[in-house]
């Protein structure tokens, strides 16, 4: 795909890579809450919050009420909110929405919800989604592992996607990564048999993590070359696009000379 701007990535204060909207599960459990809903004590990002523009403001108040939600502990009904039953994806720290956008117009027959915490990077896709009439894409305005315990069904989800989480590089801090085993298992309980999760990386110490998280969970096959599989073998039957577009931030790690890892992992169909 193209190259798309991804403004929410400068949307973090100190941070290497794009702020990501989850926090790893809190002590205690699911279901265990600490803190604000939206900001949770633990969290695996850091953004500003900033005032949105008066048109901004415009199109979410005419857009938001039917296409976005907060963080609940309701059983989220995509097909009634999508007005249609098809595979849904979500994507966890859309940011601006840049790519969310691309793939959605790339993918019409998948149903794609994206999960962020800031708001004027919303209010930049509500404001995309408006002007071009995407159909295809709903947003939750939260935690991700909050939206995953309790607004998601068991074996209900056809992708996941997370692209360029928090790395927080310093030792002290990885526990604040949004990709443990936790949320791994909790993330694969989620897929349906056969669902991709698909993740990717600029940071060579997060990569290792999170390989060696994906390789031990279970329920989950690699399915390109960097997980142990093929991916030519899967491009053509896997139910959601292996391609990502390239956004403004990938472009600057591009020239900054960071590799790019990602990993994709099938859930085992038994």
């Amino acid at each position: 795909m193209d190259a798309v701007n991804d403004a929410a990535n400068d949307t973090a204060e100190s941070v290497p890579g794009p702020p990501s909207t989850a926090s790893a599960p809190a002590e205690g459990g699911p279901g265990h809450k600490t803190g604000s809903r939206l900001y949770p004590r633990v969290t695996s990002f850091r953004s500003r919050r900033g005032a949105l523009t008066a048109t901004q403001q415009q199109s979410w108040d005419r857009m938001w009420p039917s296409i976005g939600r907060e963080v609940a502990d309701e059983r989220l009904d995509a097909a009634a909110w999508f007005g249609r039953d098809a595979p849904l994806v979500i994507e966890i720290g859309c940011g601006t929405g840049t790519a969310t956008a691309a793939m959605a117009q790339a993918e019409p027959h998948l149903n794609l919800i994206g999960i962020e915490v800031y708001q004027p990077g919303l209010a930049q896709l509500v404001q995309r989604i408006e002007r071009e009439r995407i159909e295809n894409i709903r947003l939750l305005r939260g935690d991700a592992v909050d939206v995953l315990e309790n607004m998601i069904a068991a074996e209900s989800l056809t992708g996941v996607r997370v692209f360029f989480p928090d790395p927080w590089p310093k030792a002290r801090h990885h526990k604040r990564r949004l990709l443990q085993p936790a949320t791994v298992a909790l993330i694969a309980s989620r897929l349906k048999p056969g669902g991709v999760l698909h993740v990717a990386t600029d940071h060579a110490d997060y990569a290792e993590h999170i390989h060696a998280v994906g390789m031990a969970e279970p329920l989950l096959e690699g399915l390109n070359e960097a997980t142990g599989g093929v991916s030519e073998e899967h491009r053509g039957t896997a139910p959601i696009g292996f391609e990502r577009p390239v956004t403004k931030f990938e472009g600057k790690a591009h020239r900054a000379g960071s590799a790019i890892t990602e990993l994709v992992w099938g859930k085992i169909d038994r």
